[in-house]
């Protein structure tokens, strides 16, 4: 694979992600908790997948410019600030998070969950969003 094809690939890390995401969160509402536990950890393995291509991308090529100006380049900087801000944060909760719910405390993985979930969903769905406005 050629690095230049790198953010096409992370667009479906992070599009395919939301959607395990959304899944995992729908079969623990349906308290189908085997389907919960398959769909979300398939959901952390290919955030790791994307966070591994995304850093390898961005070694090899740096950073790309946002080339449009106007309304539309403030709409993009607006979705890619709050996406980098908000994958700061999820993404050790998101760890965690997971990490509690493997273990079985889940007590506190449901409390740290109703966050993570939400935030872990604009992280990917506004990473896709980014990769359209960049790269497309």
């Amino acid at each position: 694979m050629d690095v230049r094809e790198l953010p096409t690939l992370n667009a479906i890390l992070n599009g395919f992600s939301a959607l395990l995401l959304w899944w995992g969160h729908k079969m623990i509402r349906r308290k189908v908790v085997p389907l919960h536990k398959a769909f979300m950890t398939s959901a952390f393995v290919a955030s790791c997948i994307f966070v591994g291509s995304y850093v390898v991308y961005h070694f090899q090529v740096g950073a790309v410019a946002f080339e449009r100006t106007g309304w539309v380049r403030v709409v993009y900087m607006f979705i890619l600030i709050s996406h980098s801000l908000m994958a700061i944060i999820v993404a050790p909760r998101a760890v965690i998070t997971w990490w509690r719910g493997w273990q079985g405390d889940f007590l506190r993985h449901r409390a740290m969950a109703k966050w993570t979930y939400w935030m872990w969903i604009y992280v990917n769905l506004t990473g896709v969003i980014v990769y359209l406005m960049l790269y497309r």
